[in-house]
Protein backbone atom coordinates (compact mmCIF):
# COMPACT_ATOMS: atom_id res chain seq x y z
CA UNK A 1 0.00 0.00 0.00
CA UNK A 2 1.82 3.54 -1.23
CA UNK A 3 1.24 6.57 0.28
CA UNK A 4 -0.54 8.07 -2.80
CA UNK A 5 -3.29 5.30 -1.89
CA UNK A 6 -4.09 7.65 1.07
CA UNK A 7 -3.95 11.22 -0.17
CA UNK A 8 -6.47 12.85 0.67
CA UNK A 9 -8.02 10.50 3.25
CA UNK A 10 -8.96 11.71 7.25
CA UNK A 11 -5.89 10.73 9.86
CA UNK A 12 -8.37 7.94 10.84
CA UNK A 13 -8.44 6.43 7.59
CA UNK A 14 -5.14 7.21 7.16
CA UNK A 15 -4.49 5.23 10.30
CA UNK A 16 -6.47 2.32 9.25
CA UNK A 17 -4.65 1.95 5.77
CA UNK A 18 -1.40 1.63 7.46
CA UNK A 19 -2.58 -0.81 10.24
CA UNK A 20 -3.64 -2.90 7.66
CA UNK A 21 -0.69 -2.82 5.42
CA UNK A 22 1.45 -3.57 8.84
CA UNK A 23 -0.80 -6.78 9.29
CA UNK A 24 0.21 -8.04 5.53
CA UNK A 25 3.97 -6.99 5.79
CA UNK A 26 4.23 -8.04 9.84
CA UNK A 27 2.32 -11.67 10.05
CA UNK A 28 4.41 -14.17 8.16
CA UNK A 29 2.13 -16.35 5.30
CA UNK A 30 -0.55 -13.23 5.13
CA UNK A 31 -1.51 -13.03 1.91
CA UNK A 32 -4.01 -10.45 1.68
CA UNK A 33 -6.45 -8.42 3.83
CA UNK A 34 -9.46 -7.04 3.34
CA UNK A 35 -12.45 -4.91 5.62
CA UNK A 36 -15.95 -5.85 4.96
CA UNK A 37 -18.79 -3.51 5.50
CA UNK A 38 -21.74 -5.19 7.29
CA UNK A 39 -23.70 -5.62 3.93
CA UNK A 40 -20.84 -6.77 1.88
CA UNK A 41 -18.98 -4.03 0.45
CA UNK A 42 -14.85 -3.53 0.32
CA UNK A 43 -14.26 -0.94 2.80
CA UNK A 44 -10.43 -1.68 3.07
CA UNK A 45 -7.98 -3.73 1.04
CA UNK A 46 -4.56 -4.47 1.18
CA UNK A 47 -4.23 -4.11 -2.58
CA UNK A 48 -6.73 -1.46 -3.41
CA UNK A 49 -5.10 -1.26 -6.70
CA UNK A 50 -6.63 -4.47 -8.31
CA UNK A 51 -10.26 -4.55 -9.08
CA UNK A 52 -12.53 -7.02 -11.22
CA UNK A 53 -12.29 -4.90 -14.46
CA UNK A 54 -8.29 -4.74 -14.26
CA UNK A 55 -7.68 -8.18 -13.94
CA UNK A 56 -5.51 -10.24 -16.52
CA UNK A 57 -3.77 -12.39 -14.47
CA UNK A 58 -4.18 -14.30 -11.60
CA UNK A 59 -1.96 -14.34 -8.74
CA UNK A 60 -1.01 -17.29 -7.37
CA UNK A 61 -0.80 -15.72 -3.69
CA UNK A 62 -4.40 -14.16 -3.41
CA UNK A 63 -7.68 -14.89 -4.33
CA UNK A 64 -8.57 -14.93 -8.49
CA UNK A 65 -9.69 -11.81 -9.35
CA UNK A 66 -9.27 -9.20 -7.12
CA UNK A 67 -9.51 -7.62 -4.05
CA UNK A 68 -13.65 -7.41 -4.14
CA UNK A 69 -13.34 -11.46 -4.34
CA UNK A 70 -12.06 -11.69 -0.70
CA UNK A 71 -14.55 -9.37 0.66
CA UNK A 72 -17.52 -11.62 -1.06
CA UNK A 73 -15.54 -14.50 0.14
CA UNK A 74 -15.55 -12.96 3.72
CA UNK A 75 -18.92 -12.01 3.48
CA UNK A 76 -19.97 -15.36 2.53
CA UNK A 77 -18.88 -17.17 5.20
CA UNK A 78 -19.75 -14.48 7.81
CA UNK A 79 -23.07 -15.21 6.75
CA UNK A 80 -23.23 -18.73 6.71
CA UNK A 81 -21.22 -18.54 10.33
CA UNK A 82 -23.81 -16.73 11.74
CA UNK A 83 -26.70 -18.20 10.60
CA UNK A 84 -25.14 -21.59 11.91
CA UNK A 85 -24.53 -19.68 15.19
CA UNK A 86 -28.06 -19.13 15.57
CA UNK A 87 -29.23 -22.12 14.82
CA UNK A 88 -27.60 -23.74 17.75
CA UNK A 89 -27.93 -21.04 20.26
CA UNK A 90 -24.02 -20.24 20.18
CA UNK A 91 -24.41 -16.51 20.45
CA UNK A 92 -22.04 -14.22 18.34
CA UNK A 93 -19.53 -15.57 16.44
CA UNK A 94 -15.77 -14.14 17.39
CA UNK A 95 -13.65 -15.85 14.51
CA UNK A 96 -14.08 -18.01 11.74
CA UNK A 97 -11.23 -20.05 10.08
CA UNK A 98 -11.40 -22.03 7.11
CA UNK A 99 -8.22 -24.53 6.36
CA UNK A 100 -7.97 -25.43 2.63
CA UNK A 101 -4.81 -27.57 1.14
CA UNK A 102 -3.45 -24.14 -0.77
CA UNK A 103 -4.24 -21.54 1.98
CA UNK A 104 -6.24 -20.29 4.61
CA UNK A 105 -8.88 -17.66 5.24
CA UNK A 106 -9.90 -16.04 8.39
CA UNK A 107 -12.73 -13.96 9.37
CA UNK A 108 -13.18 -11.90 12.80
CA UNK A 109 -16.40 -9.54 13.29
CA UNK A 110 -14.93 -5.62 14.39
CA UNK A 111 -17.65 -3.53 14.93
CA UNK A 112 -21.44 -3.05 13.63
CA UNK A 113 -21.41 -5.93 11.65
CA UNK A 114 -17.91 -4.50 9.92
CA UNK A 115 -15.37 -7.72 8.88
CA UNK A 116 -11.64 -8.37 8.80
CA UNK A 117 -10.95 -11.39 6.40
CA UNK A 118 -7.41 -12.44 5.59
CA UNK A 119 -6.40 -15.42 2.90
CA UNK A 120 -2.85 -16.83 4.46
CA UNK A 121 -0.53 -19.51 3.30
CA UNK A 122 -1.61 -23.13 4.59
CA UNK A 123 1.34 -23.05 6.70
CA UNK A 124 0.95 -19.89 8.43
CA UNK A 125 0.86 -19.72 12.19
CA UNK A 126 -2.51 -19.27 12.69
CA UNK A 127 -2.35 -18.41 16.51
CA UNK A 128 0.07 -15.64 14.99
CA UNK A 129 -2.37 -14.39 12.75
CA UNK A 130 -5.63 -14.82 14.80
CA UNK A 131 -3.68 -12.38 17.43
CA UNK A 132 -2.43 -10.15 14.99
CA UNK A 133 -6.24 -10.27 13.29
CA UNK A 134 -7.44 -9.21 17.31
CA UNK A 135 -4.81 -6.02 17.41
CA UNK A 136 -6.18 -4.90 14.22
CA UNK A 137 -9.71 -5.23 15.18
CA UNK A 138 -9.31 -3.76 19.31
CA UNK A 139 -7.39 -0.72 17.17
CA UNK A 140 -9.89 -0.10 14.69
CA UNK A 141 -13.22 -1.60 16.21
CA UNK A 142 -13.51 1.68 18.17
CA UNK A 143 -12.72 4.10 14.91
CA UNK A 144 -14.65 2.55 12.49
CA UNK A 145 -17.74 4.97 12.70
CA UNK A 146 -20.48 5.02 9.73
CA UNK A 147 -18.56 8.37 8.78
CA UNK A 148 -15.51 6.88 8.29
CA UNK A 149 -17.11 3.69 6.64
CA UNK A 150 -18.52 6.03 4.39
CA UNK A 151 -15.11 7.65 3.18
CA UNK A 152 -13.53 4.38 3.34
CA UNK A 153 -16.10 2.97 0.67
CA UNK A 154 -15.93 6.06 -1.52
CA UNK A 155 -12.11 5.81 -1.85
CA UNK A 156 -12.25 2.32 -2.69
CA UNK A 157 -14.79 3.39 -5.41
CA UNK A 158 -13.09 6.26 -6.25
CA UNK A 159 -9.86 3.63 -6.56
CA UNK A 160 -11.42 1.64 -9.23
Amino acid sequence: MTATGTFGLSSEARNLHWLLSNLVEEVPGVHSVAVVSSDGLLLLSSDPARNAAEVTSVRPEGPKGSSADLATIVSGIASLTLGAARLMDGGGVKQTMVAMEEGSVFVMSISDGSLLGVHATPDCDMSVVAYHMALFVGRAGHVLTPELRSELRKSMESAQ
